[in-house]
């Protein structure tokens, strides 16, 4: 099993940066692909990055490619998520998720899940 902590949201204005973190717990995190999903309220969780185990190859959903970078450290067991030129419409609860399905952009593939973290983009 895997236990993941999110850290490093906040409010920023837009155009800023932040760098979002997913600390996880337990032996075999390096065997997993992680991804990272975001919910804003009323709306359904929707994917937003992810990165293979090995760290490489990445995906993203078009909505955020150009300005975000997801990357990994297995030795540090962590996750990372860089947004740069944030918007508005980025404003949501941010989750990390380690997958254990097939496909890498559906919520249902993925069986481990940190509590999110917030992120507010003022405009």
């Amino acid at each position: 099993q895997v236990q993941l902590v999110e850290s490093g949201g906040g409010l920023v204005q837009a155009g800023a940066s932040l760098r979002l973190s997913c600390a996880a717990s337990g032996r075999t995190f390096s065997g997993y692909a992680m991804g990272w999903f975001r919910q804003a309220p009323g709306k359904e969780r929707e994917f937003v990055a992810a990165i293979s185990w090995s760290g490489g190859s990445t995906y993203y959903a078009e909505s955020v490619k150009g300005r975000f970078t997801i990357s990994r450290d297995n030795a540090k067991k962590t996750v990372y998520l860089q947004m740069n030129s944030l918007k508005p419409e980025d404003t949501a609860v941010y989750y990390c998720a380690a997958r254990t399905g097939s496909s890498w952009t559906r919520p249902a593939e993925y069986d481990y899940w940190g509590q999110g973290t917030q992120v507010t983009v003022s405009s």
